[in-house]
């Protein structure tokens, strides 16, 4: 009832609060984009030879840095994802949304200003280090604002992390033509630019209704809601809904066990299945390839692209691919399933990591060996991997860990699922385990992969692609469908003998 009271009304703004929202959501939009380009705009500059040749960092000959020195570089953003990922949830918990993006903010500004200025590749780790804390707290903090204030029939529509990734290509392909160190230090320095509006307007913007809730402000709670949800009417239908199902909320948070016991994770049956299976989904994200994406310009140069110009500009094409693959996903992920997107993504993943390997193996190891037709489809096939895995793997992690994990004393409708479970995400600990492992292997997956390119160059491939047929294996035996379900259907699938059979047979929820 509560989706279709929401769906009747208009998903974009018609009257002047919401266009108000509109540039509230501009401060934790560009939280975002501080996100997505820190993801992208290490891709680019190691590909540049003046960075390599400033750092004195091997691989000049293979088109971009490898060894462990830039397995560290790149690595170090994990140690401060996951370290700064245990309490940034309870950051923004006891202290609001708006000062978990304005510490958030403040450590994007110190790393971003340390690897700009750096001097020496202790300067590149240690600003790294501080990006990683900056985008632990930024990805709780900025998406939850975002899910608890915006309406929830346009809240979909406001993200746009991926943006970060194409302004840092865009700057890095300009830049990238200079032979001097202000080729690197700009595109460092321009992520800064984000931080700064983030540090500044996060005291500009209201707090989220749900936080004003949880300490007490509910008349200020209300007053929000009816502004930015109802035009203005505090007794609007929806308004009275979102304030009954956040009082609820609230009553159920108060109930639960201390953020730091995970006991509740692993003491029945159904409550591992529901852990190893978003532990599954942590190391399918990390493994798949995506190590291999993010040293893009060392593989092209493998396919014979020397002109460091070139590899730049295909870079860029790869990361707009990759864009359009994490929207088209997020388009159809309810209309084919969670469980279907995942395993024919990681399937197609797998056929075009085979297929782009074996030309490489064929015609990249050597000059003599150089076919420009098998060269031009090893790339194709990178960037068909590049789509499969932004359209499975951008939109699945946001959704698919919050859907399997139980609640307590919940109430079961679908506002519960589209409003609560999102706007709870900090507190629960089954998505704080994911954020962790997902780290984690982030952090092996950096490090690794450009030690592995320097020893055993195209054989890499081998190793994705043999954790790709696995996965697609445990996919199907154990990955259950989570979406258009209620809270109370999940908790019937996952309590079933043969969870993953009940999930497929079970009704849709209307």
């Amino acid at each position: 009832m509560a989706v279709m009271k929401a769906s009747q009304e208009q998903s974009l703004p018609s009257s002047s609060a919401p266009y108000k929202l509109l540039l509230i959501l501009l401060v934790p939009s560009m939280a975002s984009i501080c996100t997505g380009f820190d993801l992208a705009v290490m891709n680019y500059i190691n590909g540049m030879g003046s960075y390599l040749t400033y750092f004195n960092l091997e691989g000049q000959e293979s088109g971009g840095g490898l060894g462990p020195t830039t397995g560290l570089i790149f690595g170090m953003l994990d140690p401060g994802t996951c370290s700064a990922s245990l309490v940034a949830g309870r950051v923004s918990d006891r202290f609001g949304r708006r000062a978990g993006m304005f510490v958030g903010s403040l450590f994007c500004v110190v790393g971003g200003v340390v690897v700009t200025v750096a001097r020496n590749d202790k300067y590149l780790k240690g600003g790294r280090f501080l990006l990683g804390v900056a985008t632990a707290l930024l990805q709780v903090s900025a998406p939850t604002y975002v899910n608890e204030i915006s309406p929830p029939q346009w809240r979909g529509r406001l993200a746009i992390a991926m943006f970060g990734t194409i302004v840092s290509g865009v700057i890095a392909n300009v830049t990238g033509q200079w032979s001097t160190s202000t080729s690197w230090r700009i595109p460092f320095a321009v992520q800064i630019i984000p931080a700064v509006i983030v540090t500044f307007g996060s005291y500009l913007i209201p707090e989220s209704p749900r936080w004003l809730m949880s300490v007490g402000r509910k008349s200020e709670a209300r007053r929000l809601l009816g502004q930015y949800h109802g035009h203005g009417d505090e007794n609007a239908p929806l308004v009275v809904l979102e304030y009954q199902e956040l009082e609820e909320s609230i009553k159920r948070d108060a109930s639960r066990k201390p953020w730091w016991d995970y006991a509740s994770l692993f003491t029945t049956r159904s409550a591992r299945y529901r852990t190893l299976t978003v532990l599954l989904m942590a190391f399918c994200a990390q493994f798949a390839g995506s190590g291999l994406s993010a040293f893009l310009v060392v593989l092209l140069a493998s396919d014979h692209i020397s002109a460091q110009k070139l590899r730049l500009l295909l870079t860029l094409v790869s990361n707009i691919v990759a864009a359009m693959g994490g929207l088209f996903g997020a388009g159809i992920s309810d209309k084919v399933g969670r469980r279907s997107l995942w395993f024919w993504g990681n399937f197609c993943c797998t056929v075009a990591l085979i297929i782009s390997g074996a030309c490489t193996a064929k015609w990249g190891t050597a000059a003599a060996d150089y076919n420009p037709m098998g060269s031009n489809v090893a790339i194709a096939f990178l960037y068909l991997f590049t789509f499969c895995y932004c359209a499975t793997y951008l939109p699945l992690p946001a959704l698919y860990p919050s859907e399997c994990m139980d609640f307590d004393n919940r109430q079961v409708n679908l506002v519960s699922l589209a409003f609560n479970v999102l706007t709870s995400l900090p507190s629960i600990n089954g998505v704080a385990l994911y954020t962790f492992a997902a780290s984690a292997a982030s952090l092996v997956n950096t490090y690794a992969t450009p030690i592995a390119l320097a020893n055993i160059q195209w054989r890499l491939y081998i190793v994705f692609i043999a954790w790709d047929i696995l996965a697609c294996v445990l996919i199907w035996l154990f990955a259950v469908e989570t979406g258009q379900r209620t809270l109370e259907e999940l908790d019937e699938i996952f309590e079933n003998r043969h969870p993953v059979e009940a999930s497929r047979s079970y009704r849709k929820s209307m």
